[in-house]
């Protein structure tokens, strides 16, 4: 793939386990030629995570499977504008922030903040990579970027490429259209009309 599109793709090896087991299966995956690993930060907790990234060479992507059940009471839970900061300090580049119109129940202005508070810098620091995910298509490109302003983010879709109706190939161009259309100003609909890929993703994802 990087010969052919000269774009070396980063895959985020999930290694959550025990710490030395962490640190044993980053260097497999640095040895092998990887170019990310991911661990899920409530199962790892601080200090694991601290360890693994003083120890990595690789980007670091936090998975934060488990936050909802931290913020959804408002007796308990805290907002991911404080939270994202403890792991920054842990040293995660990369980190999820939900998307919009997701699957879960979270709402689009929680995610907005979400994503503006990772791209702020923190302590004199660089900000940290906000990962877009959970549902995610060519039909929120347009107002993800008209909220957040940016394209210093990862826009991540599953269904939303390879259930694409003219394959995976497709999917990924409909999403690429999207985000031109995006930073072009324009509408999808507009955009779709000399877009075949995205015509198909509008009229395929935009019925379910």
């Amino acid at each position: 793939f990087a010969a052919k599109t000269g774009k070396k793709p980063m895959y985020a090896f999930n290694i959550t386990d025990e710490i030395d087991t962490m640190l044993r299966n980053h260097d497999y995956v640095q040895n092998a030629g990887g170019t990310c690993v991911m661990a899920s930060l409530h199962a790892v907790g601080f200090a694991g995570v601290k360890k693994l990234a003083d120890h990595s060479s690789l980007p670091l992507h936090g998975h934060r499977n488990g936050w909802g059940a931290l913020t959804r009471c408002d007796a308990l839970g805290y907002q991911f504008t404080a939270w994202q900061k403890l792991w920054r300090l842990a040293g995660v580049d990369h980190i999820h922030t939900n998307g919009l119109s997701n699957k879960f129940s979270e709402s689009d202005d929680s995610v907005v903040r979400s994503i503006k508070a990772c791209l702020k810098p923190f302590l004199g620091g660089y900000e940290i990579m906000p990962v877009l995910s959970s549902a995610q298509w060519a039909g929120q490109a347009v107002d993800t970027y008209d909220l957040v302003q940016s394209t210093d983010l990862m826009y991540l879709c599953g269904g939303g490429i390879v259930a694409h109706p003219s394959g995976i190939r497709a999917g990924v161009r409909s999403v690429q259209q999207a985000w031109e259309a995006a930073l072009q100003g324009t509408t999808l609909e507009a955009y779709a009309e000399d877009h075949v890929e995205l015509r198909e993703a509008l009229d395929f994802y935009g019925k379910k």
